[in-house]
């Protein structure tokens, strides 16, 4: 059927493009939320950014100086500055802003009167913090420059603090040197002579001892001969004659040692690496090689052992064989006789150094004391020669016309606020108000439980949706013929064929849950269209609360189904022409007090079957189901029941409790209507209502239709056989 096949389409897009469409239908559906968000936002951004005061800003450039103090000799750093430490100018920051520089600021400019609140001046304390929270400090990347900015709502007052912040540190830093400068030089000379004084004594000491002790040497003393002692001359000389003859003594048992181990020829071929060339073992060894060569050479040509030559061969390899053991002897026993040779000469040279060293140690015991202070004069004289060096540096430092802050740039009067900024605050605005109205469209969306998609209706009422009903749909009767709002009800007429229980129901009510949902409307349009299809429909206008359809077709309402269940005339009295063929309408009539009674009645069963019989199709327009009982009646004196539901209007819920009200009379839901769908909105719907290119007004009917419209062409030409077929008025609707 139609609404089978339609639905079976939309699977074929992926379900990427399917999260877009939807979120992308959201945001238009909501659109007015979207917009008015974002509107209100950015006129939010723009009175705000209006009133804001305008702040200026002035910057000045300093260049910080750091001392020597500041330095690191010994770090690894890397860059512009690789000895600076890197806590030094975060440092200066902290300094310039606290009181030591602001409070000269403060009194220079006389801020406390300046910021004064109706004539009372600040205290320090609130007028520092105020001027604390002006100001900006920045260091500049991989330099020793600061910025220095400071912010007001005056131009001339912002670039006038900036200027004296700088000149107030500045001021600070060059009077902290210069002091210390002075406490400095006070502090050395006052250590210096303390120094002097104990060199002078120590070197007296030294002169004492030296006249009781002649034989002491002093090379530290003034007027003393820059010679070296003998002693340790010859102590040294008897030291590298006792590690010469270890050397000796270590190399001789290594080279024993080795020809202990070796045997035969491998020992003959290890005495050059061995570092023992012998000329009569280099002679030997290759001819003793050659014979062995010459042997096998002779064996493997087919010489028997017995040969003469072999058995010659043999006897020269013999005599050089054993030439060769005893020279290798010989050498074994010229290498014991060196080591042991050796040995005694180390053990004598050892035993000459430690007669020195005992010497030596003599000496330095009865001099113990005199070394001791020689030792001690020598640092006292390296102290008091580092400070002397420490006062000149001090003294030449204070002499020279150096600034350890330099003012590299003056703060100038800024022309142009640096806040508020207008274009960025607008374009902050209009993103926040974006991202708002968004967010709030989907929040509503998700808040929303009104009946959105036909998966909604066929999810929770388990019945068929026969038809999608576009936006402002108007009377067909009413408008030129073959309008493409038309399409929309001949597919409702033809799946209400294919869903209806049987031919001959075919009593229908229309029912919404509630007011204003285009019941009646729909009704009217629906027994419009099948009244064109050749089929005899009567619209009976149950709706007694709120009667509609005498208005659709401009009939007088002063009689109808009310003076017809409460009186004895007739039903040819009160059925009324329409002007259009094969539609007749019974109009409400006269509003009686009771409607339910009315409608609850024997009277009203019997109308029914009678009309049954009379006309292929029969429409009652009844009130909301779920506002007033008399839906609930008609439900269950009718075949079946259609539910129109409007789009995006009454929650599931309520729709819901239609069906349930319905079944709970004894009533049959034949299916859904989905209502006043906006299908700019709501894209999903476009291939339900795709009929609308094939019907534009001045085109030809193609001869061939595809899809929706293919399908009711069909169902309608079908409808009309089976009603010649018949050859009678009811039934084959």
């Amino acid at each position: 059927m139609q609404k089978t096949d339609a639905r079976q389409v939309s699977p074929n897009l992926n379900d990427a493009k399917l999260h877009f469409l939807d979120y992308w239908r959201v945001i238009r559906v909501r659109f007015g939320i979207v917009l008015l968000s974002f509107l209100l936002v950015v006129a939010t951004a723009a009175v705000v950014t209006y009133f804001m005061p305008k702040k200026y800003q002035s910057t000045a450039l300093v260049e910080l100086r750091p001392e020597a103090s500041d330095i690191q000799p010994f770090s690894h750093q890397t860059g512009d500055n690789p000895g600076l430490d890197p806590r030094f100018a975060p440092t200066q920051i902290e300094i310039i802003q606290r009181q030591k520089v602001l409070y000269p600021v403060i009194e220079k400019l006389d801020l406390i009167h300046r910021w004064a609140k109706e004539g009372n001046p600040l205290s320090y304390e609130g007028t520092y913090w105020k001027l604390r929270s002006m100001l900006t400090l920045k260091p500049v990347r991989n330099t020793e420059l600061l910025d220095v900015t400071a912010t007001s709502t005056d131009a001339k007052e912002a670039a006038e603090l900036a200027n004296a912040v700088v000149q107030a540190y500045q001021d600070l830093r060059l009077n902290e040197r210069k002091q210390l400068g002075s406490e400095s030089i006070g502090a050395l000379d006052t250590n210096l002579d303390e120094k002097r004084e104990k060199v002078n004594d120590i070197e007296k000491k030294l002169i004492e001892i030296r006249r009781q002790n002649p034989q002491l040497r002093d090379y530290t003393l003034p007027n003393s001969m820059a010679t070296e002692d003998p002693r340790k001359v010859q102590l040294d000389a008897k030291q590298a004659e006792v590690d010469k003859y270890q050397t000796q003594v270590a190399a001789l048992t290594t080279q024993l040692d080795k020809v202990e181990h070796l045997k035969g020829e491998e020992l003959m071929r290890a005495l050059n690496t061995l570092d023992i060339p012998d000329t009569n073992v280099q002679k030997l060894l290759p001819q003793y090689q050659d014979a062995v060569t010459s042997l096998a050479a002779m064996l493997r040509s087919g010489l028997g052992q017995g040969h003469p030559k072999v058995a010659s061969l043999r006897a020269t390899i013999a005599t050089v064989s054993q030439q060769l053991t005893d020279q290798v002897d010989s050498i074994k026993h010229s290498l014991a006789i060196k080591l042991d040779v050796a040995k005694k000469t180390l053990e004598s040279v050892k035993a000459q150094l430690a007669d020195l060293r005992e010497e030596q140690r003599k000496a330095s015991e009865s001099g113990v004391d005199y070394y001791t202070l020689q030792q001690d004069y020598q640092n006292a004289k390296r102290v008091l020669l580092e400070a002397e060096q420490r006062k000149q540096q001090i003294q030449v430092d204070k002499a020279m016309p150096t600034r350890p802050v330099l003012i590299r740039a003056q703060a100038e009067q800024a022309t142009v606020p640096s806040s508020p900024k207008v274009w960025l605050n607008l374009t902050l605005g209009a993103l926040v108000g974006l991202i708002v109205g968004i967010g709030l469209a989907f929040f509503i969306e998700y808040l929303d439980t009104s009946v959105k998609t036909m998966n909604d209706v066929e999810t929770l009422l388990g019945v068929p949706v026969l038809s999608i009903v576009p936006k402002d749909i108007r009377l067909l009767h009413k408008q030129p013929t073959d309008v493409p709002d038309a399409e929309a009800y001949r597919i409702l007429r033809t799946n209400i064929e294919f869903n209806r229980k049987s031919a001959d129901a075919n009593t229908l009510s229309m029912v919404s849950g509630g007011p204003g949902e285009g019941k009646s409307t729909t009704l009217c349009n629906l027994a419009y269209i099948c009244s064109q299809g050749g089929y005899s429909v009567l619209i009976v206008d149950a709706d007694l609360r709120r009667p509609t359809q005498h208005k659709f077709f401009d009939i007088n309402n002063s009689v109808g189904l009310t003076n017809y269940l409460t009186t004895n005339v007739t039903l040819e009295e009160v059925i009324l022409p329409t002007g259009i063929e094969n539609l007749s309408i019974l109009p409400s009539g006269i509003l009686p007090a009771d409607a339910v009674g009315i409608l609850n009645s024997q009277r009203m069963s019997d109308m029914i079957a009678e009309l049954k019989t009379r006309y292929d199709i029969v429409f009652f327009d009844s009130p909301p189901i779920l506002g007033v009982s008399d839906g609930a009646v008609l439900a269950s004196e009718v075949d079946q029941s259609i539910i129109v539901v409007q789009h995006r209007r009454y929650p599931r819920a309520m729709l819901q409790r239609v069906k349930q009200a319905v079944i709970n009379v004894g009533g049959t839901v034949l299916g859904v209507v989905l209502n006043n769908v906006d299908l700019r909105h709501d894209p999903n719907y476009s291939y339900y209502t795709s009929y609308y290119e094939y019907y534009a007004p001045g085109r030809d009917k193609p001869a061939a239709r595809t899809g929706t419209a293919l399908a009711t062409a069909g169902a309608s030409n079908g409808a009309a056989g089976h009603k010649q077929k018949a050859g009678s008025r009811r039934g084959d609707y």
